[in-house]
């Protein structure tokens, strides 16, 4: 799986023009399942994202994972992630997962990310969504299991 971590002090989903979930401090995280993934791809990155030190401690150094940080999660299924640019000017898609196994996988790997303790909101699986977000540092890092 991939996913994009945005370091947000809000985010906010919507699907036709109205919001459906939003967060305030925490993780943007826009996710891709590739094919070949499993459900222990899904639990092996939420257990890194949940545990990855990228907010600020007391003396402002990124030290403290957003579990410590009690921030929320809104994971938004995005499998543009996978595109391939290598040929041409219009990017290929075919290495992201068949629309069934994304959608079980994406549901799993916000599943995981609950079960870890942090809240987390949702994006609507092969929806049309418009998302805003105010990017905190900016901190933007693209992570794979």
């Amino acid at each position: 799986m991939r996913a994009l971590l945005q370091r947000v002090s809000q985010a906010e989903v919507g699907v036709d023009g109205e919001p459906i979930a939003g967060i305030g401090p925490g993780l943007l995280i826009l996710v891709c399942a590739m094919r070949g993934d499993d459900m222990a791809a899904a639990d092996r990155l939420a257990a890194r994202i949940s545990k990855l030190r990228i907010f600020a401690d007391a003396d402002g150094r990124m030290n403290l994972s957003l579990a410590q940080t009690g921030g929320r999660a809104l994971v938004v299924s995005q499998f543009t992630l996978a595109a391939d640019t290598s040929r041409g000017n219009r990017p290929g898609f075919s290495a992201a997962a068949p629309p069934d196994e994304g959608r079980a996988l994406y549901e799993g790997f916000a599943d995981a990310l609950e079960r870890s303790g942090i809240e987390t909101g949702r994006g609507r699986f092969g929806a049309d969504m418009q998302v805003s977000l105010v990017n905190d540092g900016p901190v933007t890092i693209w992570i794979e299991s």
